[in-house]
């Protein structure tokens, strides 16, 4: 009997039996099967199409793991042979076999046999119409080979780039679905199907996969969405919101319950110091978008994107969630960013119509009928969202003028590549089409040198435009929506002083309302550099315009060359606020370093006395105070009278060691402190152990 039930039983895919199950997923006879291989194929039984391994070969290979501890209670192998065979690596492979669209066509038969049984499905006479374009599917699938080949000099396609065939790079993903109906006009999985050597058969496009930035739009849709950005108490940010992009550490609870430091770094490697939030968002800056994430907080944002169709974000996630710390699907991923349309998500649909066999075909033809989803967001939240996604001279900084982000019709595009270059994205979308593509390895190997700007932005752009029959028309602006003219590096209104201007949108009752005050204009003695008072001769008098920031950004301002005003002004309004951590807002001195938490190791090879590292910090007031004071452990690291900023080089030593700024405004007054950092040296005798930051 259990012969028999094997041989019949429905193991997805097409598959009913063991020898069609070894056939469709190995390419192998069953008798050939690897004891790891069986197992797999033991587990698809319960629920083929939840632990299918060519959609999720994550959840299929726990679902294994589980197959053989059962063994193991049972006594069918020992706690050595689980291991052994658990250690296998497992290689999916179909024969090849004649089909158009396969990994479109499989996942069909997966929402068959979810919705009708697998033994409606075994019995077959059904004719299934579905969404599929078939010729803009074949033009994909078309598209993804030839970019591919493009990017590793492969194939017929010639090449230039010395550097390609050194990239590793080998799979990739792409969908494309109509932005009105939902419907599925074209699943690439991989560049083939029958290919072996890169798992072809598993489809990409419903694999978990990491979207670094891809994921960031949600963040910023939650703070520019009253409604959602009130769940933490916080008015909304508009597009001229001032940010800070700053090395700035967060403190964020792990999974011990524990407080621990998060400090990102941007893909670039640089702080751009304030920028606005169309900048930080069409330029995907990581700093900008944590701060925005730990105003909103982690729970909104996921509440956010599950109504917008991510549905994977089940995890204990952090900050690092706007960078992609949790896995998406490519086909979720590109339906959820339907909201940035009109706020309402999209509903995915593959599947037209199901008829018996010999039923008379419909009087009329099948059409793609627009749905209406639910509102997630605002329109007018939405509209600047895409706005921002739209804007080509915003996201030049990153991706320079006229790179492949840029189509000759309106399209919003944003683009994702994890720090560990293991996947790259871009997906973007028209007001008929979105499309999502994925680029990465199918053995998750990281690529060299690939960003989703260079991997999966060509396949995008080419995808877009053979989506395209015809421009698409232009986003609409919905009501509710003004234009006002600000001034760029505060967001406030324009004035004379601000050296740049540009008219932005808002939602209406979110515009700023009084003039920009951060560029202010100071008569300086020109002898001194400080400012001049009524015994300042004329000659020696000059008008300057200086911008006054607060004074985290100093440091930033010296790196660019910035002048900074030899007296602060305490005037710059809330409009001008930054989002920031609440120590630098709340405390009356800041400790810039080192970060909080964090473990240092020391290198055998190195002179003790030369493994330093910068501690310091500044007054909030950014006012020169009567005495300034770094301390380690409680001893006097370094000290300076009459000082807005301290900083001093320690040599470490092994062990934790805490460190802290103090200080008195003025003589005689009561002696005030900075936040604590707390690090922790270790000694190795491994010379390859060299000094780093664990996050």
């Amino acid at each position: 009997m259990l012969a028999l039930y094997l041989n019949q039983t429905y193991y997805g895919n097409f598959a009913f039996g063991l020898e069609a199950a070894a056939q469709v997923f190995f390419a192998k006879p069953a008798d050939q099967l690897s004891t790891a291989e069986c197992a797999l194929l033991a587990g698809l039984v319960q629920y083929p199409t939840g632990y299918n391994p060519l959609a999720d070969p994550e959840t299929a290979k726990n679902r294994q793991l589980t197959v053989l501890r059962l063994m193991q209670d049972a006594g069918y192998l020992d706690a050595a042979a689980a291991g052994r065979v658990a250690a296998e690596p497992l290689r999916y492979r179909s024969h090849l076999f004649d089909v158009q669209a396969p990994h479109f066509v499989m996942y069909v038969q997966s929402l068959l046999a979810d919705q009708l049984g697998s033994e409606r499905l075994r019995r077959g006479g059904l004719r299934v119409t579905t969404t599929l374009d078939l010729d803009l599917q074949r033009e994909a699938e078309a598209a993804v080979r030839r970019r591919l080949d493009l990017l590793t000099c492969q194939g017929p396609s010639a090449c230039q780039d010395p550097a390609a065939h050194d990239r590793r790079v080998d799979n990739a993903a792409a969908v494309v679905l109509d932005s009105r109906s939902g419907a599925i006009l074209a699943m690439v999985g991989s560049p083939d199907y029958f290919d072996q050597a890169i798992s072809g058969n598993v489809n990409a496009a419903l694999s978990l996969r990491q979207p670094g930035s891809a994921v960031k739009p949600f963040t910023y849709a939650a703070a520019l969405d009253g409604s959602w950005s009130g769940r933490g108490g916080q008015p909304p940010l508009t597009a001229a919101s001032i940010l800070p992009d700053l090395p700035t550490t967060f403190y964020v609870e792990n999974v011990d319950g524990q407080s621990a430091a998060y400090r990102p770094q941007n893909y670039d490697r640089i702080f751009h110091g304030p920028v606005s939030v169309r900048a930080a968002l069409a330029n995907s800056y990581n700093v900008p978008a944590v701060a925005v994430l730990e105003r909103v907080g982690v729970e909104t944002l996921r509440d956010l994107a599950s109504q917008a169709g991510i549905r994977s974000f089940n995890g204990r996630y952090g900050l690092a969630l706007t960078l992609g710390g949790g896995d998406v699907r490519l086909l979720e991923l590109t339906a959820a960013y339907g909201i940035f349309d009109d706020g309402r998500n999209l509903p995915t649909r593959a599947i037209l119509a199901i008829q018996e066999e010999g039923a008379p075909s419909p009087a009329q033809p099948l059409t793609l009928s627009p749905v209406q989803g639910d509102q997630v967001i605002s329109p007018q939240a939405a509209y600047l969202l895409t706005d921002i996604l739209a804007d080509d001279v915003a996201r030049q900084p990153a991706f320079g003028s006229n790179s492949v982000l840029k189509l000759p019709f309106a399209a919003a595009v944003n683009t994702g590549t994890p720090t560990d270059l293991r996947d790259n994205w871009t997906v973007g979308y028209s007001t008929q089409r979105l499309v999502g593509v994925w680029v990465g390895n199918a053995d998750n190997s990281p690529m060299v040198d690939v960003s989703g700007v260079d991997g999966a932005g060509p396949i995008w752009h080419d995808l877009m435009l053979l989506a395209h029959t015809a421009p698409p028309p232009a986003f609409a602006q919905p009501e509710k929506i003004v234009e006002v003219e600000v001034c760029v590096a505060s967001g406030m209104m324009r004035s004379r002083d601000c050296p740049r201007m540009r008219w932005e949108s808002f939602i209406a009752g979110t515009e700023p309302r009084s003039a920009d005050n951060q560029f202010q204009r100071r008569l300086i003695d020109l002898a001194t550099g400080l400012p001049a008072n009524e015994a300042t001769p004329a000659e020696r008098r000059a008008e300057r315009v200086y911008w006054q920031l607060p004074p985290q950004y100093h440091d930033w301002m010296i790196s660019q060359g910035i002048a900074i005003a030899p007296f602060r002004d305490s005037t710059i309004g809330d409009e001008a606020a930054s989002v920031g951590p609440a120590s630098q807002v709340n405390l009356p001195l800041h400790l810039t370093g080192p970060a909080s938490y964090t473990e240092y190791q020391l290198h055998p090879g190195l002179a003790p006395g030369s493994q330093r590292l910068e501690a310091g910090g500044y007054t909030v007031d950014g006012r020169a105070w009567h005495s300034l004071r770094l301390l380690v452990d409680g001893q006097v690291l370094a000290e300076a009278k009459s000082a807005a900023r301290l900083s001093s080089w320690w040599t470490m030593a092994v062990g934790p060691h805490t460190f802290w700024l103090e200080g008195e405004r003025s003589a005689g007054a009561e002696t005030e402190r900075s936040a604590t950092a707390q690090i922790n040296v270790e000694s190795f005798m491994v010379e390859s152990i060299t000094l780093q930051t664990v996050d």
